[in-house]
């Protein structure tokens, strides 16, 4: 398969602004496949959802989605979320802000530790939460003579959710800063302004983009934790089971409505996520 290269526009202007031409049969076989791919994996399942929590009528799926335990699943996933959220923004804006505009000692490592939720199993960071936190791992002992629960307790699902979320936020502003340098800051320093005043009118206006792009995605992940936070959890009906976990509760007790009408909820989310994140990527890239 050849490929004929074609300028486009002024090439001495543009010299880089090349187009491949490709066959027509290999541009629709590309497109069928994205298009087969997509329909296979996105819309099939999301339809599938849907199908089969409103299978039943509407009054079968509202009513599962009113039942006590779900309320209870609903809340605490807000919670979870509330918490963790802002917790990882202040420590994605700090640690984004200490990487790009300071050297010090053990900087590479910060930048490594940010990534270790990445290439660690959240199965493997809910199992180490046990071991520090369990009623036989390391500070178990105390916390149980100080009347303290973590484990099979909400403090453990938030402590789970915020190791697996907090790289998103950073991860999303420490390539921009780095790219943004601090010469505006800099400049803002000389002529007399503050520190919180150089943030809020030089820094957060230029990653504002990155920043909401980086809490939203935050905010996708924690509510739709599984792995860390069923282990931690307990399963608890009512106390201790996020949505994700109070899905698969239902499912394995045959309650298919109940299943899939918690389902629903983190499909919306989902897509609510995707037309935010289209429309923060166009934003950045309108602003860059």
């Amino acid at each position: 398969m050849s490929a004929t290269v074609q300028p486009i526009g002024n090439t001495q202007q543009h010299p880089q602004r090349y187009a491949l031409s490709e066959p027509d049969w290999v541009r629709f076989t590309l497109i069928a496949i994205s298009i087969g791919f997509m329909i296979l994996f996105l819309c099939l399942p999301l339809g599938l959802v849907l199908y089969e929590a409103f299978s039943k009528g509407f009054g079968e799926y509202w009513s599962a989605l009113t039942q006590p335990d779900t309320l209870s699943a609903i809340g605490l996933t807000v919670l979870t979320a509330l918490v963790t959220v802002p917790l990882n923004t202040i420590f994605g804006i700090s640690a984004a802000w200490a990487i790009t505009r300071f050297e010090f000692r053990g900087k590479s490592l910060l930048t490594t530790l940010i990534d270790l939720p990445f290439s660690v199993s959240p199965v493997i960071s809910g199992v180490i939460f046990v071991l520090l936190f369990g009623m036989q791992g390391v500070f178990g002992e105390w916390l149980s003579d100080h009347d303290i629960k973590i484990i099979f307790a909400i403090p453990g699902i938030i402590l789970a959710t915020l190791f697996v979320t907090f790289p998103f936020v950073a991860r999303q502003l420490i390539p921009l800063m780095q790219e943004m340098g601090s010469e505006e800051e800099e400049a803002a320093l000389s002529l007399g302004a503050s520190g919180w005043v150089t943030f809020f009118k030089i820094t957060l206006p230029n990653i504002k983009w990155a920043l909401l792009y980086g809490v939203l995605l935050c905010n996708a992940r924690s509510m739709g934790e599984f792995g860390a936070v069923s282990v931690v959890s307990g399963h608890i009906r009512g106390l201790t089971n996020t949505l994700p976990l109070h899905v698969e509760v239902n499912y394995n007790d045959y309650d298919v409505v109940g299943a899939f009408a918690g389902a629903s909820i983190l499909a919306g989310l989902a897509i609510v996520t995707l037309i935010l994140k289209t429309f923060l990527e166009w934003k950045q890239s309108e602003n860059n």
